[in-house]
């Protein structure tokens, strides 16, 4: 039997008994869970929405409102268990070279969904979870746009928890924007030097310069990358940050994930903390 194998068996043991856990015993759970080491970013790849519904035979745009489902229940799992930040992949810059009236579908779900997460606003502050809206803003459509900013104005006196939102994002869009943003801060900050030396110590662009200008450089770098659907590939998704993070693809699409994928993620996690440790401070 091969390690993915094993893994898969492992995990439907596991989803099996969790199935039949109450909120007390899963929290319970839990808290035995964190007396080791909890990811404190674990950022997510949602893949396999429209699969599901060709899967199931279900109308177009049904596995999106699947996906946005199961959304909430990964949510709320990684914050009983003590995640601190959760990054999604919402939508690529890339999506928009879909069909037109696909990618209009898609806003059209986006801004639904952020409204109705406005209303869960007793939920959102029971967690006290902090929405970001993380990339190109400028590409989303009005409505999608506006919606995203009350969600922040309305969350951002939230600090205990983090939901990063990547929308209108690649990381092929994210790092030369960081590179032009540093680079013109440099060059104003250069404005009025006369002595030579200083002007070209000061020309010198550092890795810290680059990472500040970054959209995530908002949060720590993710502990763990999970993509659905067995799929192994990063899709331009946060290239830079995740050069030592673990990665974890179960082949669950991204609607079937719930309480066991995270666990499983955590106990991954857990599992190689050492080796991920050493290799943060050999880097």
């Amino acid at each position: 039997m091969t390690e993915k194998m094993e893994e898969e068996r492992t995990s439907r043991i596991i989803g099996r008994f969790l199935g039949g856990l109450s909120s007390t015993i899963r929290r319970f759970l839990f808290r035995i869970m964190s007396s080791g080491p909890i990811p404190q970013h674990i950022a997510f790849i949602m893949d396999g929405n429209r699969r599901f519904a060709k899967k199931w035979k279900l109308e177009e745009g049904a596995g999106h409102k699947a996906g946005f489902l199961a959304l909430m229940s990964v949510l709320k799992y990684c914050y009983e268990i003590g995640v601190k930040y959760v990054t999604v992949y919402a939508f690529s810059l890339d999506n928009f070279n879909r069909r037109p009236d696909e990618v209009q579908y898609v806003m059209d779900l986006m801004h639904e969904k952020i409204e109705g997460f406005l209303k869960e606003l007793d939920m959102v502050n029971r967690y006290g979870i902090r929405v970001l809206f993380i990339g190109d803003l400028n590409r989303l459509n009005d409505p999608v746009r506006v919606a995203a900013e009350k969600a922040m104005e309305a969350t951002a006196m939230n600090s205990k928890t983090y939901l990063l939102v990547c929308v209108a994002y690649t990381s092929s869009h994210e790092i030369p924007r960081a590179i032009y943003e540093a680079c013109e801060e440099r060059n104003r900050r250069n404005v009025g030097e006369v002595e030579e030396e200083e002007e070209e110590a000061e020309e010198v662009i550092k890795v810290g310069d680059l990472e500040k200008k970054m959209y995530m450089g908002v949060v720590p770098d993710p502990d763990i990358l999970v993509r659905s659907s067995g799929e192994t590939r990063l899709s331009n998704f946060l290239l830079w940050q995740t050069s030592n993070s673990l990665l974890y693809s179960p082949t669950a699409l991204w609607p079937e994930m719930g309480l066991r994928h995270v666990v499983w993620t955590v106990l991954k996690y857990q599992k190689n903390y050492p080796y991920l440790e050493k290799k943060k401070k050999q880097a």
